[in-house]
């Protein structure tokens, strides 16, 4: 991986008073880079295929191999970023009342495009991204600063941005040989199946079926999606806070706050696939009748005789029966072989929105509030007892897995976008259920504390439990993300970090948390029920040991050396994953089989840096630094391949690294 990073950043302070002082900052930050180094973790069908498309030379790593820092690719992903942005700050000092405006604007730009198949060979041609997003947000804040038991604090808070996002997804120059390799086996070529079957006869199959001439349609380079995603969203707060002093030392806070959210969101995706739009079920069904017409010597190209078969009184019944068998081999895996080929649909029809079923619009909001008892125990003590609550806002899906919602088990749930769209004629072809946004979610927290600090030491100690109504989950899928709620988590936790000075150039310092959240309800799952389970991603232990020294030179300069080990007790990477859910006899999602099988990518993390630094009196720094020196590797994300049905990708953390920086203060 190579990169090119550079940033600039600038502030100015104005006073034109003692009651007045105005600072503006600003920042400009650009990334042009090669990113980001994704490997093969579990090997399928699919996998064999794109070994056999390499004809001998190494296309994909083994799963072995998943830490030896080699990337295999057709051509470099890459991320041109550039970020910047301004804000203003005004404080005036009105009698005891002090007054705060601040305005902010921020702009990003990001152009990558991405190697998604993760493979030396051609299969996803390009992943081409455009993004922008414009931020603005404005506060004004009016706080007290009265000499009695009571002060307070109100404000508003207002926040706009836009978010405009253009993608191009395709078929590589390999892809239809790749197709080729997996159709065969999927039809049993290697055991002379006589349905074995190719990508070529394949379109010559169903050409009549969809009345027009399909030869060397399918899986053909540059064939794919074109996205276009648009965000609007507006939100504002306003809130307030009392702090009444009952007794010397002791103080009882209490803030509410109101917020109010407003998104509105469209797509205008395309898909130029043709096997991926091809409806198999009504294709085989279609292909039933007009074989079952063909043995009752009826012609099923001639509309009249179809026409006049299926309604004379003698042989109406027969036409019925021809119907009613088609219909049910049509959706029977084993009396319709184009079934085993739908993972290939890799780009299907695109449902847009807004449409006559969904707005593109989502709007919430909600009261929070907070009480805080804290008492000043001594001059260096500090216990504190809190009670809150909190909200998120909806969350939109801009990718390309966003659907509409809900199915379980492939069939709409009774009510749904997704029903009202297939009942009413409106779905296009292949449209499966999801999510087009999670819903908010609310939390509430309780949570006790002490502070202290003794300047040569510090402690601090909290215990809390938080509970989340509606929590948001964000699955990454590979070329997109699935959001859903779950209806209930919580955590329990504790938390404790420190610090000591035996010197005045030495300070030692310590975290841990300790945490154990629970999915309380999470019965709509991609994975299925998961209501019980530990979440994915959280260690139930984590640690950091810090040391740093810092050391003053006669000469104005100084030497500054820094050290810290980071540790993560074992943990679930994942719940599971979206191409690999195990299913119940009754077709269900089986979370238990889901969550044995995420233990196999089950691990924990030791992580040591270390830097040593010269800084000068002028403000140069000059640094020597090292990170991961254990060189302990991990996975930092899985998930399914891109168009590689049953075979996993995921992104190693970086390897030991060393290297020298420069930064220049002034």
């Amino acid at each position: 991986m190579s990169a090119i990073a550079g940033s600039r950043a600038g502030r100015s302070l104005i006073e034109p008073s003692s009651a007045l002082s105005v600072r503006l900052i600003g920042d400009y930050a650009k990334i042009d880079e090669n990113c980001c180094a994704a490997v093969n973790i579990r090997q399928s069908a699919a996998t064999g295929a794109i070994k056999a498309i390499g004809a001998g030379r190494t296309v994909v790593n083994e799963p072995g191999a998943k830490f030896d820092d080699v990337l295999y690719n057709n051509f470099a992903s890459t991320n041109d970023i550039t970020n910047w942005g301004f804000s203003g700050q005004i404080d005036y000092e009105l009698g005891p009342v002090n007054l705060t405006s601040i305005t902010a604007y921020r702009r990003t730009d990001a152009i990558t495009n991405q190697d998604s198949d993760f493979t030396a060979a051609d299969l996803l041609g390009r992943n081409f991204q455009n993004l922008r997003l414009n931020t603005f947000t404005q506060e004004f804040r009016a706080a007290t600063n009265w000499d009695g038991p009571v002060n307070a604090l109100l404000g508003a808070f207002y926040f706009n941005e836009s978010v405009n996002q253009t993608n191009e997804i395709d078929w590589g120059a390999n892809a239809r040989s790749y197709a080729n390799l997996l159709i065969q086996g999927a039809s049993g070529c290697a055991v002379a199946n006589p349905r074995c079957t190719n990508v070529s006869a394949l379109e010559t199959q169903l050409s009549p079926l969809v009345g027009r001439n399909l030869a060397g349609t399918f899986f053909a380079n540059g064939q794919g999606l074109d996205e276009s995603y648009r965000l609007k969203n507006e939100a504002y707060s306003v809130f307030g806070q009392v702090d009444f002093e009952i007794a010397d030392g002791l103080t009882l806070t209490g803030g509410l706050n109101y917020t109010h959210d407003r998104k509105r969101y469209s797509t205008n995706t395309t898909s130029n696939d043709v096997f991926a739009g091809l409806d198999f079920v009504a294709l085989a069904r279609a292909g039933g009748i007009a074989q079952g017409l063909i043995g009752q010597g009826v012609n099923p190209a001639n509309p009249a005789a179809v026409q006049a078969y299926a309604s004379a009184p003698a042989t109406a019944p027969i036409f019925q029966a021809i119907v009613a068998g088609a219909t049910a081999a049509s959706t029977n895996p084993a009396l319709n072989p184009l079934l085993a080929l739908t993972p290939l649909q890799f780009f299907p029809p695109f449902q847009n929105v807004p449409n006559a079923v969904e707005s593109g619009r989502v709007s919430d909001g909600d009261v929070s509030y907070t009480a805080r008892l804290a008492w000043e125990v001594t001059d260096t003590v500090n216990v504190y007892a809190t009670y809150a609550t909190g909200y998120k806002a909806a969350s939109v899906n801009l990718s390309r897995d966003s659907r509409p919602c809900c199915s379980q088990n492939g069939v709409a749930v009774a009510g749904s976008d997704l029903e009202k769209l297939r009942t009413g004629g409106l779905a296009v072809t292949n449209l499966s259920g999801g999510s087009r946004f999670a819903a908010a979610e609310d939390a509430t927290l309780y949570e006790f504390g002490m502070k202290g600090n003794w300047g040569v030491a510090s402690a601090n100690f909290a215990v809390f439990k938080q509970s989340i109504q509606g929590f948001q989950s964000n699955i990454f899928t590979g070329t997109g993300f699935f959001l859903a709620n779950a209806g209930k988590q919580s955590v329990f936790g504790i938390e404790f970090d420190g610090s000591v000075r035996p010197t005045d150039a030495l300070t030692l310092s310590v975290a841990m948390t300790y945490l154990k959240p629970k999915f309380d309800e999470f019965k709509l799952s991609a994975f299925g029920d998961l209501s019980g389970t530990t979440p994915a991603g959280v260690s139930p232990l984590s640690t950091t040991l810090a040391l740093d020294y810092n050391q003053p030179l006669g000469n104005g300069d100084r030497v500054v050396f820094h050290f810290d080990y980071h540790y993560e007790a074992p943990f679930n990477l994942v719940e599971g994953l979206p191409g690999l859910v195990f299913r119940n006899p009754d077709g269900s999602p089986n979370a238990s089989l889901a969550l044995a099988a995420a233990r196999e990518f089950r691990q924990d993390i030791n992580d040591v840096n270390a830097s040593l630094s010269y800084a000068m009196e002028n403000g140069l720094s000059l640094t020597v630094w090292g990170r991961n020196l254990l060189n302990d590797r991990t996975l930092l994300q899985i998930f399914d391949s891109p168009a590689q049905t049953g075979s996993l990708s995921g992104y190693p953390n970086q390897p030991r690294t060393y290297g020298v920086s420069a930064r220049f203060t002034f």
